[in-house]
């Protein structure tokens, strides 16, 4: 997928940028660098996955591993999960980071957009994703694009104690 995107603001030209999704099918030095860079602008708790791990998510048949490039350079990636459960497909979105030298430019919508339409072709009805509510120009993304807030509760029990 391609998003061209360009403009005037304020009497001003707004430069064309092409965000490019793609999903990944195979782990690079390219693509664990890129994890190693984005990760820490996600989560300061969670270090960035090892090569191995990263062969384990972008084998495995219930994820596929977006990313985006700006220019060329992977500057952001998002993970969907696709899975069956008794009531029909689910989809999650996980883990949507941009980098901060891309933010602005349509990336984050890009990854959430190509996601929801693979989601779709996977057999999914609805798309699922959490955000902190610190993320604010995330949360205002995802309520753009049309994700509605949930009335739920959201529990987690912590395996590591």
């Amino acid at each position: 997928m391609r998003r061209t995107f360009a403009g005037r603001k304020r009497g001003r030209i707004v430069l064309v940028v092409t965000v490019t999704i793609e999903i990944a099918t195979e782990v690079t030095d390219e693509l664990v660098g890129a994890f190693a860079h984005l990760v820490p602008q996600l989560s300061k708790s969670s270090p960035p996955p090892t090569a191995t791990e990263l062969d384990e998510m972008v084998s495995a048949a219930a994820s596929d591993v977006l990313i985006a490039r700006l220019d060329g350079a992977i500057v952001g990636t998002l993970t969907l999960v696709t899975f069956r459960i008794p009531t029909g497909v689910r989809a999650w979105i996980e883990d949507v980071v941009v980098d901060g030298s891309a933010r602005g430019h349509g990336v984050g919508e890009a990854l959430n957009q190509f996601a929801l339409r693979l989601a779709g072709e996977n057999g999914a009805k609805t798309v699922d994703l959490t955000s902190r509510p610190s993320r604010e120009a995330a949360n205002r993304l995802y309520q753009r694009i049309g994700f509605v807030a949930r009335d739920t509760n959201v529990y987690r029990f912590s395996l590591d104690d």
